[in-house]
């Protein structure tokens, strides 16, 4: 695509201003609507080393209005951010609805770097691609205008400019090693970034390239476009509530349904008191491993109101280092949350790696409460099966070892559970209205977790039911299941490393 583009004719410089004016004055125009609108911009800007990226995004910023925008300099991965999933540092800037969020630099420019550089393989450097991918369809398909721009100049041009650069003294701290290695090395470049370009000009998230020769026709071409997306995405804002629903391409493995699963199972209190000391012990040695082998681990619990999560949470949490673990306590969202994509404030709870993570409620919270109380369109939530697939295999794409948790009790337990807790006064806190209201909707919400269970079960990241009328059998249970897992994931490693 790159190589065959044809660049537009740059008009005359009177017709430049004259356009470049009333475009700067639309564009302000458009940002009010936007805030009014509630639609989530985001604007991804790539190219050429000294193609003039951040110079004309100065210039179109300072007619903006910037409460309503942010910019973000991607070009550089921390030490932290390596310690996180592929896509995490882009996930949590993503903007809220209303506002627009300006990427120097993105996905792209990681990806085909490392590419150039040796650094990943070619299987890795699909994979990127389709989280690339999927991850700009997610945008689209919750309500996000992606525009992507390419900012190029041929291979003389950047040589001058990169010379101009470092010939003044104030401007020489702009030129990276990397920029000169690029311009040396420009062929090889070009074939990457037509490659990359090619494989990721989505229908949902397409290419726009910028002829930079100059600055001001930098601006106005990146300014109409911007417009134009914009005009686009405010007429078109229903369409994402109709967004297609992809056939899932998970392997999926077979799951009983809730009512055939016995819950008679039960561990006497001897035996029980043993099997916990044990168990344990041997997490907390595996805890140690992780750490060193910097593998994460995500612990998803999900289950009835009254099953016993917190408990058994409790006994996890006791065999590990506090200081290699966090538990997430999910509610209802923030109204920070509500104004993003609905994964974004779960990539924000993300462990390093080494560390773990224990989520008391999860991302599955869209395919139940939320479907159930209508808090999201039908089309949101039958779209959800496949983002938490793409989700889930991100995490397991990063090396994580993934454990869910259905933690499952019968109607009767749970009503002599909410009994106790009613009449006895130190844990009335756990008992609310809003837990009766979801027991009338008990046959409800057992038709929604069994869809949930048998769409999502898969290879990568399978759930596991924890019968739970014996607290203390499901406690074990989770201890085995989840030392298991681990032990699997080290053995991989191991022989991965021979």
């Amino acid at each position: 695509m790159l190589k065959e583009w044809v660049k537009e004719e740059k008009p005359d410089d009177a017709e430049l201003s004259e356009r470049l004016e009333k475009a700067r004055q639309t564009l302000a125009t458009r940002q009010v609507t936007i805030k009014e609108k509630n639609l989530p911009v985001l604007v991804v800007i790539d190219g050429w080393g000294a193609a003039g990226k951040g110079s004309v995004l100065g210039r179109i910023i300072k007619n903006l209005d910037p409460r309503f925008f942010n910019c973000e300099t991607l070009t550089k991965t921390t030490d932290e951010e390596k310690r996180r999933p592929f896509l995490y540092k882009y996930f949590v800037k993503i903007p809220k609805a209303g506002k627009i969020s300006f990427f120097d630099g993105s996905w792209m420019d990681e990806v085909t770097y490392s590419k150039l550089a040796g650094k990943i393989d070619d299987k890795k450097y699909k994979e990127y691609l389709t989280s690339v991918k999927r991850f700009e369809r997610q945008l689209n398909d919750n309500g996000y205008l992606v525009v992507k721009f390419f900012f190029h100049i041929d291979e003389k041009t950047q040589r001058k400019r990169i010379r101009d650069l470092e010939d003044d003294a104030y401007t020489k701290w702009r030129v990276s090693e990397k920029d000169k290695w690029q311009n040396k090395h420009y062929e090889k470049c070009m074939d990457v970034y037509d490659e990359y370009i090619e494989a990721t000009n989505q229908f949902v998230a397409p290419w726009y390239f910028i002829d930079s020769s100059s600055k001001k026709w930098a601006e106005l071409q990146m300014t109409e476009i911007l417009i134009s997306s914009i005009d686009t995405a405010l007429e078109n804002a229903e369409l994402h509530q109709k967004a297609p629903l992809l056939q899932n391409t998970f392997q999926l493995k077979k799951i009983p349904y809730l009512k055939d699963i016995p819950l008679d199972k039960s561990i006497p209190e001897a035996e029980y008191r043993v099997e916990l000391d044990k168990l344990q012990k041997r997490l907390g040695e595996l805890h140690n491993e992780l750490y060193h082998k910097k593998i994460p681990v995500i612990i998803a619990y999900e289950g009835w109101d009254a099953a016993g999560k917190g408990g058994n949470i409790k006994r996890i949490a006791a065999a590990l280092d506090p200081r290699g673990y966090v538990v997430h306590p999910i509610a209802s969202p923030e109204p920070a949350e509500k104004a993003r994509h609905y994964l974004w404030r779960f990539w924000n709870r993300l462990p390093k790696d080494g560390h773990i993570a224990i989520f008391d409620r999860t991302w599955y919270g869209r395919v139940m409460v939320e479907r159930l109380e209508g808090f999201c369109s039908e089309n949101d939530w039958q779209r959800a099966y496949n983002e938490i697939n793409e989700f889930e295999k991100e995490l397991a794409d990063w090396n994580a070892v993934i454990v869910k948790f259905w933690v499952q009790i019968d109607k009767d337990t749970q009503l002599a559970r909410f009994t106790e807790r009613q009449n006895t006064p130190e844990k009335q806190w756990k008992i609310t209205d809003e837990d009766w209201r979801n027991r009338e909707k008990w046959d409800l919400y057992e038709v929604a977790v069994d869809e949930m269970l048998q769409k999502t079960n898969t290879k990568f990241a399978p759930w596991y039911v924890l019968e739970s009328n014996d607290k203390k059998y499901a406690r074990i249970k989770a201890l085995k299941i989840i030392i298991k897992a681990i032990e699997k994931k080290l053995e991989d490693m191991d022989k991965d490393d021979k």
